[in-house]
């Protein structure tokens, strides 16, 4: 599989990473970290960039890059998490940056796409953004926690987040107790 995954600035830079660590080595990955998510992950504590064989990262600013082009064949694209600036641009069809670019290009490739907005309250404008991409085939799955123990922590909350996400895009994986 190959993987597009975006990370904006918004709170949950951490999420995005621990995201990417926990990819199986199988996944294609084109990373690209936006620059307001740098800036973020200067706010964000003990946070480290995943390395692996399967990365390539880009900046966001690299409008040229492969993942810029139809032609260059991926199979999915998460953003995650997905500013609100950045659900405004995509939802209007700005495509400026990389991530904006690469995102106009899934869609216009009808590409399995997931959108993961860190805002909280979301705002009407938020909403009707979130609605329209919604009604063009677009997946919007915020990082919203499961309570299924009392005794869960943090680290198994998210690893629950990020399965969903992983199975919204068809990744296999063992990231939380299914329901049999």
């Amino acid at each position: 599989m190959k993987l597009v995954v975006g990370i904006t600035g918004a709170s949950g830079v951490g999420l995005g990473l621990k995201f990417l660590k926990l990819l199986p080595s199988d996944v294609e990955v084109y990373c690209v970290i936006s620059n307001s998510a740098k800036i973020a992950l200067k706010y964000e504590q003990n946070i480290a960039m995943p390395n692996s064989s399967n990365f390539l990262f880009y900046d966001d600013d690299s409008i040229g890059a492969c993942i810029a082009s139809g032609s260059f064949k991926t199979d999915a694209m998460i953003i995650l998490p997905c500013s609100m600036n950045t659900l405004a641009k995509i939802s209007v069809g700005i495509a400026d940056t990389l991530i904006t670019r690469a995102f106009s290009v899934a869609l216009k490739e009808k590409r399995n796409i997931v959108l993961a907005p860190r805002e909280m309250p979301f705002n009407s404008i938020q909403l009707e953004n979130m609605t329209k991409l919604s009604n063009l085939g677009v997946t919007i799955s915020p990082p919203m926690l499961g309570y299924y123990s009392a005794q869960q922590t943090l680290d198994e909350m998210e690893n629950f987040i990020i399965g969903k996400w992983f199975d919204t895009l068809g990744i296999s994986h063992d990231l939380y107790k299914r329901w049999s």
